[in-house]
């Protein structure tokens, strides 16, 4: 313990002659900062009026209730001629093959894309 006391001591008196130069800093006033300051404290806003957000602001109305759909009175009937009608099918217009690109749809692409790719030939 008294080495350390001794090693501490030693430090203490060699930075005590490093330090030779008084470190005190000048004070000086910012006249700029003291004036800004001084009427940012004074500053009072004014106040606003109790209906100054009377034309800004648009007059809240809830929108209108939404009504409940109507289940139809004679739902079996219904369900049944619906069942009974016949499926409407919409023909697709038939494609010719040609030899443009972007003619043929979901099945040239699909064609193109399992095509192999293109040998690279390398020139020397």
């Amino acid at each position: 313990m008294s080495t350390i006391l001794r090693q501490a001591s030693v430090v203490a008196r060699q930075a005590s002659r490093v330090r030779t130069f008084a470190s005190t800093t000048v004070a000086r006033k910012d006249l700029v900062q003291d004036i800004y300051l001084r009427e940012i404290k004074a500053y009072k806003p004014t106040p606003l009026a109790k209906d100054a957000h009377v034309g800004a602001v648009k007059q809240f109305n809830l929108p209108p209730t939404p009504k409940a759909p109507a289940v139809p009175a004679d739902l079996a009937s219904e369900l049944s001629t619906y069942d009974a009608a016949e499926p409407s099918v919409a023909t697709a217009p038939v494609t010719s093959a040609s030899s443009e690109e972007g003619n043929g749809g979901a099945d040239e692409f699909l064609n193109f894309l399992e095509q192999d790719l293109p040998k690279v030939v390398h020139h020397h």
